[in-house]
């Protein structure tokens, strides 16, 4: 990635050595002044934004957001949900204490915020940036707590602990909403031929928020906002990687529960017969007529869920992908992301729409 780039710029991922040298053959400036940062890359794990004040001394995590993508999707792209919703306390104490603790020693006074990965039960930090993000507003809605106002009231002289934000040294906010949901918002309609599989490089064009008492509540409202309408009926088309199909089976099975058809590409249907969930067999794009392609066409899916892993798999399902947004038909390309539609989902079927103001305490954020 280039070190000299906002929004992700220009940001690659390479999967093996011949796209690293592609990457650098494509003539980007490279010099002491300009260097390319090589990172490893962290495939299939959940990624978190944290947002923090710091006095220098005493420290608040305003909210601790947890990505619905999976990590390596750039955060502006990600949505993201607060509280976390898949995560151990022990886990989220760990984040708290490790941005104190670089709180304290870079004597950050301010806002900070600091993104954080977990995979397989190890914490790792992306990147610490000292200085306000763009989830600020969002978590000031959520929390109550008017962070600009904050970070002022420190800048003149009155530490977090005056403030009443803290005790002991370290404070941490609470979403007054019971959940929240962010969701960004994109213009792929209008650019028909861009697959619309995230990635490093940001591609959003906006944001919404999404408020409920229920996880499904929030993120369904922030779908809806996004421009994204769940379906609460028709068939769902599944098409997952092998590493996923032990975490899809639940969510597939949810959907059935949920009145849904199932249909999947060949070696997904199978694995799904096993475990006791009937799927149509749809053909692959490649694999002849009538394939997924043409069943979108025809309307007989409405909503998808495809899990690509890995460069060519990425490469290979785009045309799907394509199609999906030229026909509006909502879809996930991670599990997490499939398991946030089938609860948002379940809440619409409720048909019971709730409207809770947000609290005047930031209203002039």
């Amino acid at each position: 990635r280039p070190s000299f780039v906002l929004g992700g710029r220009s940001m690659f991922i390479a999967f093996h050595a011949a796209e690293l040298d592609g990457f650098l053959d494509r003539g980007i400036d490279i010099s002491a002044e300009r260097p390319v940062l090589v990172d490893k890359f962290l495939e299939d794990a959940f990624e978190y934004d944290l947002d923090a004040l710091s006095d220098g001394t005493n420290v608040y995590v305003a909210g601790i957001m947890q990505h619905i993508e999976a990590a390596g999707i750039h955060s502006g792209d990600s949505a993201c949900v607060f509280p976390a919703y898949k995560s151990s306390d022990e886990k989220l104490d760990e984040m708290a204490a490790a941005a104190a603790r670089i709180c304290r020693e870079t004597n950050v006074q301010g806002f900070i915020n600091i993104q954080f990965a977990v995979k397989n039960d190890e914490l790792y930090v992306l990147e610490v940036n000292p200085r306000a993000s763009r989830t600020v507003p969002f978590i000031s809605k959520a929390s109550g707590v008017n962070l600009v106002e904050a970070v002022v009231k420190i800048w003149n002289g009155q530490d977090l602990q005056e403030q009443g934000l803290v005790s002991n040294g370290l404070g941490c906010g609470k979403c007054i909403t019971g959940w929240a949901v962010k969701e960004a918002v994109f213009s792929f309609q209008r650019f028909h031929i861009i697959d619309p599989i995230l990635g490093p490089e940001m591609k959003s064009t906006g944001e919404v928020i999404g408020t409920g008492q229920t996880f499904g509540e929030a993120f369904a409202k922030a779908q809806a906002s996004a421009g994204t309408v769940l379906p609460v009926r028709g068939r769902v088309f599944v098409s997952i990687h092998d590493q996923d199909k032990a975490t899809v089976l639940p969510i597939v099975r949810e959907f059935s529960d949920l009145g849904f058809d199932i249909c999947a590409t060949r070696g997904t249907a199978a694995f799904l017969f096993e475990n006791g969930i009937f799927a149509e067999v749809i053909l692959k794009i490649q694999e002849g007529h009538p394939n997924v392609i043409d069943h979108m066409r025809t309307g007989r899916i409405d909503l998808l869920i495809n899990t690509p892993l890995g460069h060519y798999s990425q490469q290979g399902d785009a045309e799907i992908r394509i199609e999906a947004v030229r026909r509006r038909i909502p879809y996930t390309t991670t599990t997490s992301a499939a398991g946030a539609a089938a609860e948002g989902i379940r809440y619409l079927l409720k048909q019971e729409i709730n409207i809770a103001p947000l609290s005047n305490k930031t209203s002039m954020m």
